[in-house]
């Protein structure tokens, strides 16, 4: 029987996200850390979109599924947005716990 029309070829998929998975590994070596960064997430965003498109058959899901998914995209990056500026700070103690009194060595 030949191939359907429409069929995808899960193979052929699995090989492109293994030469992108490689492409994502072989980028730190190049250590232009805003290339790596980029491609890096590029990359990542073209997997995910291959892998929810083809694995997950999300292109024959309902509009409303594709709604949902970009509500919880744009609201992971609103709370990503709102935490990195005191992640990604460098200066200052960055999480450590003042408070918090040194642990003694005796115990009880």
């Amino acid at each position: 029987m030949s191939e359907q029309a429409g069929h995808t070829s899960y193979v052929k998929i699995w090989a492109i996200l293994l030469v992108l998975l490689g492409v994502s590994i072989a980028g730190p070596t190049l250590e232009i850390q805003v290339v790596t960064v980029i491609t890096a997430f590029g990359i990542a965003l073209v997997k995910a979109y291959m892998v929810a498109k083809h694995f997950m058959h999300l292109n024959v899901q309902p509009r409303y599924v594709a709604y949902v998914i970009c509500t919880c995209l744009t609201l992971m990056v609103v709370f990503w947005a709102g935490t990195a500026v005191d992640i990604y700070k460098q200066e200052g103690t960055n999480w450590a716990k003042l408070d918090v009194p040194a642990q003694s060595s005796t115990t009880h």
